[in-house]
């Protein structure tokens, strides 16, 4: 069901509607139809994009400072591993009680790392005190 709508447009807008719909777009009713459509279409998905503005800001402010703190890990990492592979020199071949001492260790880092992460725990919390460690 149409209904019938009496308007007063600008006569540079009422020449441009003449004009469009001489040319094979349709008639005025249609023309007019479908550009208060898409008005008003742009207009709730600007509504949205207003609510969803500052959601994404914060999600943007997080992911930016969990990166940053990726990075600090890795290059904490990276220097640590460097400077033990500079200054431990490495166990002879023959020194296979040395190597089980070491292979042990290593398995119960990875254990520990293991029940720190299933627990939710870290050793090194935010810088503000929160998020305790063990």
């Amino acid at each position: 069901m149409k209904v019938r709508q009496n308007l007063y447009i600008d006569r540079e807008l009422s020449q441009a509607l003449e004009a469009l719909a001489a040319g094979s777009r349709g008639n005025k009713s249609h023309i007019v139809n479908d550009a208060l459509k898409a008005w008003l279409a742009r207009r709730g998905a600007r509504e949205v994009d207003e609510l969803l503005k500052p959601r994404l800001d914060r999600m943007s402010r997080e992911i930016a400072g969990a990166r940053r703190d990726i990075d600090v890990l890795l290059e904490s990492l990276s220097l640590f591993v460097r400077y033990q592979l500079m200054v431990t020199a490495p166990l002879p071949e023959a020194d296979a009680a040395a190597r089980a001492v070491g292979r042990d260790r290593f398995e119960a880092f990875v254990a520990q790392v293991g029940r720190q992460i299933a627990a939710g725990r870290r050793t090194l919390g935010p810088a503000d005190g929160e998020g305790g460690g063990s």
